[in-house]
């Protein structure tokens, strides 16, 4: 037999109010339907669950025994069925997966980690390194949230633009070149960053339209890596600014800006639509976009 459940919410309200009348308008039904849905739990359970006693109707022995047990479920499946509220963040146990570049995770990490610790300590991050090619990590949910410089293309990714960040230039700090002219750049040599090992991006592209060309010695993944290259050596390398900007003072590295217009680079945030609604994940990309914005400042 195949439980119609709506029967549990008839049964329920029938206990509760120990009255086809007073049930009936309880879950603004007729008295026939409310009759009818008594007739419905009588056969299934096989048993009359109320019978009249004069003017009134007393639960049988069978309907005392589930009554409690009936009105939890008809509650649960309330509460199931319900949107989601407000979330108690000092109870939530969850572990997020976040996949960004380093120099996302260098700029808001400790702000990031500080603030989960505060406010929501049952949850853990995990804090994954860019993978070298593009996945289907969100979709089939190894990942919670990414942040990239590009706009997902599939219909089942959600996105926002949380900031741009524009590239500047980063030399060690007693640099021969003082004054970064597009000569002087396209004239030294060069460390890039890339995930995918690529020599080539779209500063070449830029530099080929005013008929200039660097030299690219070397390309690292991170930027964290370039960066303490670029302390030991006279490369060059762009960076965002905003991004990178406590490993450049730490590393008491120089900034210059680049020699020809270049438009920022967009903060994408990406999630899984199934993650839309969901207060917890709602709430890790709040508190991701705010630390964002933050480093910015």
């Amino acid at each position: 037999m195949h439980a119609d459940l709506n029967l549990l919410t008839a049964l329920d309200a029938l206990l509760e109010e120990g009255s086809v009348a007073r049930a009936a308008d309880r879950l603004h039904l007729t008295q026939p339907a409310m009759s009818r849905a008594l007739a419905r739990v009588r056969h299934a359970m096989d048993d009359q669950i109320l019978v009249r006693s004069g003017r009134t109707m007393t639960p049988t022995p069978r309907a005392v025994a589930v009554r409690e047990q009936v009105h939890a479920l008809v509650q649960q499946a309330q509460a199931i069925l319900a949107p989601e509220r407000d979330i108690d963040l000092g109870t939530v146990e969850r572990t997020f997966t976040l996949s960004w570049h380093d120099a996302i995770t260098t700029a808001i990490g400790a702000q990031l980690l500080a603030t989960v610790s505060r406010r929501a300590p049952g949850i853990r991050l995990r804090l994954l390194a860019e993978a070298s090619t593009d996945t289907n990590d969100l979709r089939h949910g190894r990942v919670d949230l990414e942040i990239g410089a590009t706009t997902p293309e599939q219909a089942d990714i959600s996105h926002t633009t949380v900031a741009h960040d524009r590239l500047v230039v980063v030399t060690r700090h007693y640099h021969p070149i003082t004054d970064m002219t597009l000569d002087n750049y396209a004239a030294a040599q060069h460390i890039t960053v890339s995930r995918r090992g690529r020599l080539h991006d779209r500063i070449d592209d830029v530099l080929a339209q005013q008929h200039r060309h660097r030299h690219t010695v070397a390309t690292v993944p991170t930027s964290t890596t370039a960066l303490h290259i670029v302390r030991h050596s006279d490369l060059l390398v762009v960076v965002p600014e905003y991004m990178t900007r406590s490993a450049v003072h730490d590393l008491a590295l120089r900034v210059h800006p680049l020699p020809f217009d270049l438009a920022p680079t967009p903060v994408v945030m990406a999630w899984h639509q199934r993650y839309d609604g969901d207060r917890a994940h709602e709430w890790m990309r709040s508190e991701t976009a705010a630390a964002l914005c933050r480093a910015r400042e």
